[in-house]
């Protein structure tokens, strides 16, 4: 499964749209009112799907993911000299990507791929294709995407 992720251009908070290849809406990804990052997800019919709520007051930037309300776990940078690491505690997954932080994969405990990202260039706003192996992880990746995302944003 193939999902495009797109920066709005005008927005107040950090905003997206999610793409199917098809070119339908997958999600909405609002951006709250908060101390750090706080993105809420939509589906298309604007029922809450899920939240990436940055931690403050933390040596490095940490993330905590919900479904619904549910707490699901977490990403968090890790400190490395040259190349970006994270580590994320859910379900197993880790991440193995390039020095850019534009193109990386999301693996599963066995080593499987979950999803691979890579940043389009030359485009207004950041936007990115996410390959998710299993459709049904497509919101968990999705949300790690916008966790990074999200991280280098702050940095920058």
């Amino acid at each position: 499964m193939r999902l495009l992720f797109k920066q709005r251009f005008f927005s107040w908070f950090d905003s997206y749209d999610i793409y199917y290849e098809d070119g339908s809406l997958a999600y909405v990804v609002k951006g709250q009112l908060s101390w750090g990052h706080c993105l809420k997800i939509y589906d298309p019919m604007g029922q809450e799907l899920g939240t990436v709520q940055e931690r403050v007051f933390t040596w490095m930037p940490k993330f905590e993911i919900y479904l619904g309300t549910q707490y699901m776990g977490s990403i968090s940078k890790e400190w490395s000299l040259f190349t970006p690491r994270y580590n994320i505690d859910f379900n197993g997954w880790h991440i193995q990507g390039d020095w850019t932080e534009w193109d990386y994969s999301i693996f599963g405990p066995q080593g499987n791929v979950v999803a691979t990202v890579s940043k389009q260039l030359w485009n207004l706003t950041d936007t990115y294709v996410i390959d998710v192996a299993c459709p049904d992880d497509s919101l968990c990746a999705l949300m790690f995407v916008l966790a990074i995302d999200a991280e280098k944003c702050s940095r920058d």
